[in-house]
């Protein structure tokens, strides 16, 4: 992942793990919702993952929200 978008992936899995947080699941029970591996759930909240947009669209399936709630990054 390029260093300089590093602060955006941070912001984004803030967001995440808030969201998650919201709905009372824990990270296996979203992961478990939108099929991906607990670890990616991880590593997406913790910023170090570089993932693809449709993991964001599963993701955001799962919690029954608008992507852009996820998306939300503040300068």
């Amino acid at each position: 992942m390029k260093e300089k978008h590093q602060k955006y992936f941070q912001e984004l899995g803030r967001n995440l793990r808030k969201l998650r947080k919201q709905k009372g699941y824990s990270q296996q029970q979203l992961a478990n919702r939108c099929d991906v591996d607990r670890a990616k759930i991880s590593t997406i909240e913790t910023g170090k993952e570089d993932f693809v947009f449709t993991t964001l669209l599963e993701i955001a399936g799962a919690l029954e929200i608008d992507p852009k709630e996820i998306l939300e990054v503040k300068n």
